[in-house]
Order: C-alpha cells, then structure tokens, then sequence
C-alpha cells in the first residue's frame, strides 16, 4: 500500500524558514523521480520542485527558484522541501508525489504552510 506523510508546515512570518518532509512506503522510491506540489485556495494544484532519483539533478518553479531547496534521502525513503525567504504568496496545502503524471499516487493528506505577520 502506497503512503505518501508530509510534514513539517505551519504558520511562519515573512522572511522566516521552513523544512517539509514527505515520508514514502509502498513502492520503489529510490527509483522514482519525486516532486513537491502545492495548492492555495481557489487555485490549481501547481507543481513546486522536482528531483531525480538520486538527487543529481533538481528543477524549480520560477517563482520559487533560489528561495526553495528540495533534496531527498532514499535510505530513509524521504524528500525533503527546504523553503527560505517564505513569502505570503507562498502560503498553501504542500503535498509530494510522483513526478510522472500518469503513475502518480493518490495524494496524501499535504501540510499547510501559512505565511503571514
């Protein structure tokens, strides 16, 4: 049975730091390439930052790109969303997945992350 936790959201000032974690089981996540999601009320599901199997290779939104880090673990079955500079605008639910679109997982339960002062 597939599982994909997020954690590690919460409500954060302007400027401050967060770091997301999403737990993996159910399938081969060494050999998957993995992303992060996020979606803010009224909007589209948006795609955040992705990584390659190994973590050798990363791409970011525009809007996040040198603000946000994601990185992963594959002993411990995990990805990881370092966000910096945290702006309003990057408030919503945040969730991971698998990249590819059609064998993508049903989406786990995401982690919010509030920015504001």
């Amino acid at each position: 049975q597939v599982r994909l936790v997020e954690s590690g959201g919460g409500l954060v000032q302007p400027g401050g730091s967060l770091r997301l974690s999403c737990a993996a089981s159910g399938f081969t996540f060494s050999n998957t390439v993995m992303s992060w999601f996020r979606q803010a009320p009224g909007k589209e599901r948006e795609k955040v930052a992705t990584i390659s199997r190994f973590g050798g290779g990363t791409v970011y939104a525009d809007d996040v790109k040198g603000r946000f880090t994601i990185s992963r673990d594959n002993a411990k079955n995990t990805v990881y969303l370092q966000m910096n500079s945290l702006k309003p605008e990057d408030t919503a639910v945040y969730y991971c997945n698998v990249d590819d679109a059609r064998i993508r997982f049903t989406w786990g339960q995401g982690t919010q992350v509030t920015v504001s002062s």
